[in-house]
């Protein structure tokens, strides 16, 4: 409540704030209407951008929405642009292509209201960066060692390189670049109760994540004849993933244990994006093909050794999986007087394929195969989509998109007797964006749109480490929702900017935990479900107040979500949602000089997480915060070392656990997790070639 307190008192004081002439990180004058902020390079000198993604960290009041996981391409959802287009890919959109764009290539970044820009799917502010034509070669890289003092492993091999340049009529970017992490937490601080909260066991744990996927990508640009572009882009990604959790179990009735986990994957994935657009008839046709296809096997072995010489017991699943998508997409847009039209169709393919095995450990410590038919199978999508939408002004200050369309598809799965299932989901959206005067902005959204589902829960899964399997169900659909969802956004002048949103979502066939046959339970659909929130984003400059060189940025959201319990019909949150979050982000580029600092805190409270035969709350916290100094010219690098969670927040998991359905059975047992994470320290250095 407290938190909850405070970021009111925030919203309230930021919106009350009087505009200034100018803001102190300037704008470049709009090139053709006022609704349009625009920004240039040199607006963000002082941050010493080195890709075009690090000035987009730094815009105003702006917070980047990457890309969702759409069905296909779908609509948009990215609300950033490159040359005033969609990067429509399943490469990581247009952040992971302006993450290897150089800052030099940046000729601006416009900030406008989604309805202005005749893309279906956007809402909000959108930037768009646009790049110069026939820039020089360049190149960047950047290496973000991690070290942690408790538990996990350094982390030596993440960064990126890339290299850009032109040949003729082709530009191309080639790059590799690895985001892995090293996850870790432990300590003796995990107890386990029974119902009537007597201490039966009482746990010491060491837990680590590896993992590491270099990403070699090859991107191309070609200008054809007329005003006709291609763009091809090819991407390999090794991986390898390693997981290991070592329990040390004491009871007070001396029967004491050593309980060890462990999962690896040695996988790859590689998708192919390519598009080719050109002007027919009175407008312009973008014909777009994707293929991804990854290849997970995947090696989870439990063994649990007893001090009382007992022969040891175990579980191996090993589960071999090959995931596809094949993606052909056509757009064709026009222009007729102030409308903007677009038509676009598309045709989706997708697959699974998995072989699951399961053995035990026998008397004699071998792992023994048992029959497991339900962890193999394949999953089998075919999709087609349709949709129309036009974009117009409906005054200088007023515009107006509406999309329509719907989707057919037919699931089904290969390997049994099940009939294959057809549907029919209509989809589209109601938009405007108002400007009532200078310095404000307001958009309003009513949008009908599908989910996506994973067809792993098409099939069993056990999960080793928590004791519990979901059981796959062939029945599973896509959720549908209708998400009415409205912005308000005020420029403060030299004081910055502030936006704030407010939505409610309806959701029907909302996916969530279900019974399955007697006393089983799966991945599967509830009837419906609500969600409303709130969500403040501003960034304020303290020049103004004579601090210069100084912003802070803060986020704010709350939550509120209800579902009907599939087993006690009362109304309850949605499993494992944000409750209500926030930051707050202090940069000082001290003037005069090349060295920056400042800091961060978070924190996030999500909902309790509901199975069948239990009820679990996991997070970290309460507060992560972290400290940084940074130097922006060390010998041609900018130099950054950051110290992170150094208020000491903590990993914790509570869960209650029942002898059957929790509805009708007693408890038996209470799990509490209250393990230490420990410091992060990180070193930057980005350069450019």
């Amino acid at each position: 409540m407290i938190e909850r307190l405070m970021a009111a008192a925030c919203v309230a004081a930021l919106m009350s704030i009087p505009a200034a002439a100018q803001d102190a990180l300037a704008p470049a004058p709009a090139p053709a209407d006022a609704a349009r902020r625009v920004f240039v390079e040199a607006d963000f000198a002082r941050f010493a951008p080195k890709t075009a993604y690090d000035m987009l960290l730094q815009l105003p009041g702006f917070t980047i929405r990457a890309a969702s996981a759409e069905r296909g391409l779908g609509q948009a959802s990215e609300n950033i642009l490159v040359d005033g287009e969609r990067v429509a890919d399943k490469s990581g959109g247009a952040v992971a292509r302006l993450q290897r764009t150089p800052a030099s290539s940046v000729e601006r970044i416009e900030l406008t209201d989604a309805a202005q820009l005749g893309i279906a799917g956007l809402s909000g502010q959108v930037a768009n960066v646009v790049l110069r034509q026939g820039s020089a070669a360049s190149g960047q890289y950047e290496w973000r060692p991690e070290f942690r003092p408790h538990y996990a492993h350094p982390n030596l091999y993440r960064g990126s390189f890339s290299y850009s340049d032109r040949a003729g009529p082709v530009e191309y970017t080639l790059s590799v670049d690895n985001q892995g992490n090293r996850g870790a937490y432990g300590g003796p601080f995990v107890r386990i109760t029974d119902g009537a909260g007597a201490e039966i066991e009482r746990r010491d744990l060491r837990l680590h994540s590896d993992f590491d996927q270099p990403n070699f990508t090859a991107r191309f640009k070609i200008d054809g004849p007329d005003d006709s572009v291609a763009n091809l882009s090819v991407k390999y990604g090794p991986y390898w993933y390693s997981y290991g959790n070592q329990e040390y179990r004491t009871r007070p009735n001396g029967d004491d244990r050593v309980r060890g986990t462990t999962q690896t994957q040695q996988g790859y994935m590689f998708d192919v994006n390519g598009d080719y657009a050109f002007g027919l008839g009175p407008g312009r046709l973008k014909l777009i093909a994707v293929r991804h296809f990854e290849h997970e096997p995947t090696f989870t072995t439990q063994r649990t050794v007893y001090a009382s010489g007992a022969p040891a017991d175990g579980t191996l699943f090993n589960r071999d999986a090959r995931i596809g998508e094949t993606i052909l997409r056509g757009e064709y847009g026009w222009k007729g007087g102030s409308n903007s039209w677009q038509i676009s169709l598309e045709q989706a393919v997708n697959r699974l394929e998995q072989v699951g095995r399961l053995y035990s450990l026998s008397p004699a410590d071998a792992y023994v195969e048992v029959p497991y038919p339900e962890g193999s199978g394949a999953v089998l999508e075919h999709r087609y989509e349709g949709v129309a939408s036009l974009s117009r002004p409906l005054s200088s200050a007023l515009d107006l998109q509406l999309v329509g369309g719907g989707e057919i598809s037919k699931l089904e799965r290969l390997d049994g007797n099940l009939a294959p299932r057809k549907f029919f989901r209509p989809k589209g959206s109601a938009s405007l964006a108002w400007r009532p005067s200078a310095g404000w902005d307001t958009s309003l959204k009513l949008s009908r749109s599908v989910g996506q589902i994973s067809f792993y829960d098409f099939l069993a899964q056990p999960n080793l480490t928590q004791d519990r399997t979901n059981a796959g169900n062939p029945d599973l659909v896509p959720p549908q929702s209708w998400e009415l969802e409205g912005e308000v956004g005020r420029a403060l002048g030299a004081w910055g900017k502030t936006r704030i949103k407010l939505y409610a979502h309806r959701i029907d066939d909302i996916i969530d935990i279900v019974p399955i046959g007697v006393d089983g339970e799966s991945v599967g659909n509830l009837p419906r479900a609500s969600r409303f929130g709130v969500e403040s984003t501003s960034t304020i400059q303290f020049d103004p107040l004579g601090w210069r060189g100084a912003k802070l940025d803060a986020k704010f959201g709350f939550v509120q979500t209800s579902v009907r319990d599939p087993l006690t019909g009362e109304q309850r949150p949605i499993s494992g949602e944000d409750d209500y979050y926030g930051s707050l982000s202090l940069r000082h580029d001290i003037p005069n000089s090349q060295i920056a600092w400042g800091g961060s805190a978070s924190l996030n409270h999500v909902s309790k997480t509901y199975f069948l035969t239990e009820v679990g709350r996991g997070w970290e916290g309460p507060v992560f915060a972290n400290l940084y100094v940074e130097h922006k010219d060390l010998l041609g690098l900018t130099v950054r070392a950051t110290a992170g969670n150094i208020l000491g927040a903590r990993h914790k998991f509570d869960r209650t656990v029942y002898n059957g359905y929790r509805d009708r059975s007693s408890i038996a047992f209470v799990e509490h997790q209250d393990t230490a994470i420990g410091p992060i320290f990180t070193l930057s250095l980005k350069g450019r070639l």
